[in-house]
This record gives C-alpha cells, structure tokens and sequence, in this order.
C-alpha cells in the first residue's frame, strides 16, 4: 500500500519505512567490536554467508551474533567468538590446519578461505555430510572432513600448523599437541563444560607453552572420561604432552561469549 509523506501530504510519493534486514557485515561488525583486527578474517567473515551453514529454520538469525541450534543436541558458535578462536591462530595463508568439531561447517568455511587446507573431524556422519553438501555450494574444495574421535585428531594427515577445538575440555588431548607441528598455535576452550576459558598455546620442543587467554566463554563439553585423564595431559598452567581416553569424542560445538568477557590473548 502507498504511503502519506508525513511533510509533502502526497499519497504515493514514498514507501513505509522497512526494518533493516541483517547481513554478514553485521557479523563484521560484531567481529571488530570484540577486538579481531585481522582484515582477512574480516573480509572472510563478510564473504562467507552463514546462511548457508543453518538450518533452514533458523535463517531469520543466520546473520545475528548468537548461537543457533544444530541437530543432535548441538548448537553452532556465536560468530564474534569464532572470530577471536580463529584470529587468535595467526593464519597467514599456507598452513594446514586441524578443526575438532565441524557443525554445518561456517567456520571450516572461514579456515578454508584463510589457509591452504583444513581438516574437520565431526562425530557424527550425517552432520559431515550435510557440511559437506554446504561447503560444496561455496565452491570451496580444500576442506576434508572426516567423522570420528575428535580426541584423537587425524594423524594421517599431520602435522599441522593450526588446531581449534570447538568443545570443552579440561585439558588438551595428547593427540592433539603431538599432531601439532612445533611453533604451531592452538585453541580450546578449557574446562569442565559449561564455563571455560578460551586458550592459546604454541608447540614447544618439550610439548604445550601456554601463550594466553583469549576470552571467558560458555562451551558444551567435549566428552571422554575424566578418570583417564593423565596427570601431565596439558592445561593452561603447565605444558608437555599428555594423553585421554579413547572414548568417541561428542563433538558438540557450542560456545557464546561470557558477559563482560574480555580479549587477553596475543593473536
């Protein structure tokens, strides 16, 4: 229906005022308002449709800074907080890089576009196989992934550059930092599940050196059994390499910010 200008008085001069409709620079936005500077990241993040990696019912929030519910009791990462988990890797282009935890693969997305190949272990098939089909339709090829033991890694494609663990757990699996090449980077929320914070560490010679918090957030926990946890496995306060369980890993990728949470972390 044609609109009344409230000062010309003319029917049909102008259309009622519509509400913005979101897009990805909104997720931009959010990204640089939590500190990522990282203008590959950036521009990632704003090619990147993350309407393309959610369900169908919940595209209305595909572009807001919130996590959004995936099969099998899973939920995505909030946008702003995958920002900061990749920013803090330090991607320059040429690395491999290991992703524990897939979803429906918006940030595999992102890796994709920021390093040579990436490596996703989801546990479950038909969540592989529906990132997959997603990925595909981005016409981005260097992404394998693979369902399995997220604990455990994927040994026969390392060493890698780079690991994010998108689940918590209370220390780094041992798997995890002997895959990792020395001088490469890795993130994981670390904790029981449920109030983690996000840390960096470097491979070292001897094993993990811890280089930071990134943020305080809230994760689901990636599980195994906490009594097959070694003594030396790595945690923030102290490095080497430790070992887990064998128990499949359950992936279940969620994370959001804390309140008030703040960047520490060297990126």
């Amino acid at each position: 229906m044609a609109g009344t200008h409230r000062d010309c008085g003319r029917t049909g001069c102008c259309r009622q005022p519509t509400a913005r409709r979101s897009s990805p620079e909104d997720l931009v936005r959010a990204a640089r308002v939590v500190g990522v500077t990282d203008d590959r990241l950036l521009d990632a993040v704003r090619v990147t449709p993350r309407a393309a990696f959610v369900p169908d019912g919940h595209l209305a929030s595909a572009y807001l800074d919130v996590p959004i519910p995936l099969p099998h009791d899973q939920v995505t990462t909030q946008p702003s907080l995958v920002a900061m988990m990749v920013a803090a890797l330090g991607l320059t282009g040429g690395e491999r890089v290991l992703e524990v935890g897939t979803g429906y693969g918006w940030q595999t997305a992102l890796l994709a576009r920021l390093a040579a190949c990436v490596v996703s272990v989801e546990l479950w098939p038909d969540m592989v196989e529906e990132a997959r089909r997603r990925l595909a339709g981005q016409g981005l090829g260097n992404a394998e992934l693979v369902p399995g033991d997220g604990t455990l890694g994927m040994p026969a494609r390392a060493p890698y550059d780079a690991v994010v663990v998108c689940a918590a757990f209370p220390a780094v699996p041992g798997p995890l930092v002997a895959q990792l090449r020395i001088g490469g980077r890795l993130v994981q929320p670390i904790g029981p599940g449920g109030q983690e914070q996000v840390e960096l560490y470097e491979r070292g010679a001897h094993g993990l050196v811890h280089r930071g918090t990134i943020v305080s957030a809230r994760f689901v926990r990636l599980y195994a059994p906490m009594d097959t946890i070694s003594p030396d496995t790595c945690r923030p306060a102290q490095g080497g390499v430790g070992t887990t369980g064998r128990e499949p890993a359950r992936t279940r990728r969620t994370g959001e910010r804390s309140s008030g949470a703040s960047r520490t972390a060297d990126a």
